[in-house]
């Protein structure tokens, strides 16, 4: 029986203690793994280690040799909060987020009205601190209203809490805006993150152009659409400077771009999520309009090549994308229906399938989740150690279990993974001191 409570509307006390015994400790950041016990007061990690001071009076958990991680952060979600909360809202993301083991999430701002305002970046923060499970972050828009024209006031929106900006669900296709937002960002050491698709390549596709495609009879999405904003964008952060993030890469092309700008120097990350480096496009072959994202699942090729990224430190992160869609939204036509999946449940089995296959260390994998993560929206979190956060989640690496769509608790269940045999999953997510969910 699962066990949720709501950490911000009921606070920990200041001085409430849980020590967590018998616990593998891992901290990615510092390559930190012993078992040992982990103490933390109020919302704080007070000590952890071999042989640590245990104080009479704090509430004992016994982790009976379990892995003891940083929580995991997610820096792409969408929980459709404001204007679509059919679909998802900071209560029942942030939920269906702290099963998975995410403490930390990042939203993105392609919402309705869009969050390209104070105001709008205020209410949102105000709703989730009243209401979510974990802590919600938010990016802002680079441009107002999403409409690729006009900046935002980007120094008063991190002075309001964004981590960062994008138009996410949008390419900046202006490449003067983009070299604008590059310069205005630059000053404030904030993020500028792409969702890299040149839409006049696109042309309205609906998957990845190929085989799959091509015997579906729908319009493909070349892969090109994706690099050539990417090479775009890069040459453009060469010649002005900035931060720059890439959005769920999903061909090799792009990661061979970022390859490039990283040996040059440049400022430059990447994410990926767990979907792209899972499935090929024959997916949509068995799933139909579930297996329908943006970008789109590619073909072998670039799988493999993502898993190669991953495996070699190129791509710096693991994030979902998390894109809940109700229904009737896919039950439509291929070329019609809504792209996106639903992805914080299933983030961290998938992404143990690296581990379990032995092409990253444990370490190397939870460090794309957590304090690799944190660096990229300068988040003072994913790590563990004395002070930090206490958000921590407890992982059980060997429990074999069935992804089941049906029991997810986002208030939408479009996702391919619905049947997957997978190993590993999150039994204790802990908030600010506060134990959130238990499995």
């Amino acid at each position: 029986m699962s066990k949720f409570e709501l950490p911000y509307n009921q606070p920990i006390s200041p001085n409430k203690k849980v020590i967590y015994t018998n616990a593998r400790i891992i901290d990615p950041e510092s390559g930190y793994d012993k078992l040992g016990s982990l103490l933390t007061i109020g919302d704080k990690i007070s000590d952890f280690g071999e042989n640590i001071t245990k104080p009479t009076d704090a509430e004992i958990i016994d982790c009976q040799g379990l892995v003891l991680s940083p929580g995991l952060i997610d820096i792409q979600v969408h929980f459709r909060d404001p204007g679509q909360l059919h679909k998802e809202d900071v209560t029942s993301g942030s939920q269906s987020a702290v099963v998975g083991g995410i403490t930390t999430v990042v939203c993105q701002p392609n919402t309705s009205p869009t969050i390209d305002s104070v105001e709008i970046l205020n209410n949102l923060h105000a709703k989730a601190k009243e209401a979510a499970y974990c802590n919600v972050r938010t990016y802002a828009c680079i441009t107002k209203g999403m409409k690729g024209e006009e900046l935002t006031n980007m120094k008063a929106l991190q002075e309001a809490g964004a981590v960062g900006f994008t138009d996410d669900g949008l390419p900046v296709m202006n490449a003067h805006v983009m070299r604008r937002a590059f310069e205005e960002s630059k000053d404030l050491n904030l993020v500028i993150s792409q969702h890299a698709e040149d839409l006049n390549i696109t042309n309205k596709g609906c998957i990845t152009e190929g085989e799959v495609s091509h015997k579906l009879g729908v319009r493909g999405i070349h892969n090109i659409s994706e690099s050539i904003i990417v090479e775009r964008d890069l040459a453009i952060l060469e010649a002005v400077g900035g931060r720059y993030h890439l959005l769920h890469v999903s061909t090799s092309e792009s990661l061979e771009a970022m390859r490039r700008a990283k040996e040059k120097g440049l400022n430059a990350t990447v994410e990926v999520s767990p979907h792209h480096f899972t499935l090929s496009d024959e997916q949509v072959l068995k799933s139909g309009t579930n297996a329908k994202m943006n970008p789109p699942l590619r073909s072998e090729k670039d799988r493999l090549a993502l898993i190669e990224g991953l495996r070699s430190g190129l791509i710096d992160a693991i994030a979902t994308d998390h894109a809940p869609h109700d229904l009737a939204s896919k039950e439509k036509p291929l070329q019609e229906a809504s792209f996106g999946i639903v992805g914080v449940e299933t983030m961290l089995p998938l992404s143990l399938s690296l581990y379990h296959q032995e092409v990253l260390s444990l370490k190397d994998l939870l460090a794309k989740m957590t304090c690799n993560a944190a660096k990229i929206i300068n988040f003072d979190g994913g790590v563990i150690k004395k002070g930090a956060r206490a958000d921590l989640v407890l992982i059980d690496l060997n429990h074999e279990w069935k992804i089941d769509t049906d029991k997810f608790y986002s208030k939408s269940k479009n996702s391919p993974f619905g049947g997957f045999a997978v190993k590993g999953r999150a039994v204790r997510t802990v908030v600010a001191g506060k134990t959130v969910f238990e499995l």
